[in-house]
Order: structure tokens, then sequence, then C-alpha cells
């Protein structure tokens, strides 16, 4: 599986942007779909994952109600809306794919696929 992550940018402290990550491959809807991000000097962490056939969405509790994981199975694509942006919300983000369900504690390292990241910055 190829991931293709897209969408990043620079924003203003309370705006929007939506990240996009195609994947390659023609059993797109058989792989749990995840978004992590980088901060500057941090470890890498969770932020939000959706089963393969998107029934089921966790996230990291500094993004609930903010930024929404969907999939589109029929574009191979997988969305992270994200709203109301915080400074702290920047970081390199970068999508993840794994035929196993991603809960928020998974550890990186048990991830088979990795897309290059999408920088994302947030202004005060």
């Amino acid at each position: 599986v190829q991931l293709q992550a897209s969408g990043g940018g620079l924003v203003q402290a309370g705006g929007s942007l939506r990240l996009s990550c195609v994947a390659s491959g023609r059993t797109f809807n058989s792989y749990a779909m995840g978004w992590f991000r980088q901060a500057p000097g941090k470890e890498c962490e969770f932020v939000a994952s959706i089963s393969g056939s998107g029934g089921i969405v966790s996230y990291t509790d500094s993004v609930k109600g903010r930024f929404t994981i969907s999939r589109g199975n029929a574009k191979n694509t997988t969305y992270l809306q994200m709203n109301s942006l915080k400074p702290e919300d920047t970081a390199v983000y970068y999508c993840a794919a794994d035929p196993l369900y991603m809960p928020r504690s998974i550890e990186i390292h048990d991830i088979d696929y990795w897309g290059k990241g999408t920088q994302v910055t947030v202004s005060s």
C-alpha cells in the first residue's frame, strides 16, 4: 500500500484545513486508516483513526470535537477535517494504514504502512 498525503498549509488560529490521504491498491476498505503527527522536538503521536468500513473512529483527547476523520472507499481516500485549529496543532501530519484497527494506544512501530508527511502550521 502506498499513501500520499496532502492538504497541509499555513493557517491562522481558529481556521480550518482538510487533509487528504490517497492510497494505492484495490483493497483499501480492508485497511484501517489513521492520522498521526509529530511536532518539532516531540514524539510522533496518534491523532485519529477509522476502521475499514468507517464505522469505528477514535480520536486523541486534544482534538475531539475539532477534528473529524472520514473515508471515501470508492476514492481510496481518507480525510482529516481540522477545525478551530490551535498553534499547538502545528506539526507534520502523517497518514498510516494497517490491516488491523488502530486504537489510540497503538504503538507506532506496529503500523505497517506510512505516507510522507504534510506540514500544518497554525499561527497565533
